[in-house]
């Protein structure tokens, strides 16, 4: 499972220097990996307590980016704590889950990049 926390990410200065960035992906990292791919979604999300997200798969490499909240993110059978500045990377076809942990709902930020000829996803419900 990749996890990328911000908390440990020095940050560049960009814009001429004007802006500190904290990379968690740098550019063209994942260029040859999403060759072809397209822009899938982009959203945020929130997980209530006593709740998770559906064990799931589908065609895209997702990135849950978490905003406030703990959890424990399931990637592939693996298991492992999550907190705010990190930054979760779910390869395609790949099963996957969220459930927050210490009582309060966990909140993240989520963006996929479809991979190439990927069909239409139904989110609504997963088989």
């Amino acid at each position: 499972m990749d996890v990328r926390s911000i908390v440990s990410v020095e940050p560049e200065v960009e814009h001429n220097g004007t802006v500190p960035v904290w990379y968690l992906v740098k550019p063209r990292e994942m260029h040859d990996l999403t060759d072809g791919g397209s822009l899938e979604l982009v959203n945020e999300f929130e997980v209530a307590p006593g709740s998770a997200v559906y064990p799931h798969e589908h065609p895209t490499h997702e990135f849950y980016f978490v905003m406030s909240g703990r959890g424990v993110m399931i990637v592939a059978g693996e298991e492992r704590d999550v907190s705010p500045g990190d930054l979760v990377y779910i390869p395609p076809d790949t099963v996957h889950s969220l459930r927050p942990t210490g009582g309060g709902a966990i909140h993240c930020f989520c963006f996929a990049v479809a991979v190439k000829g990927a069909p239409p996803i139904d989110y609504s419900s997963h088989e």
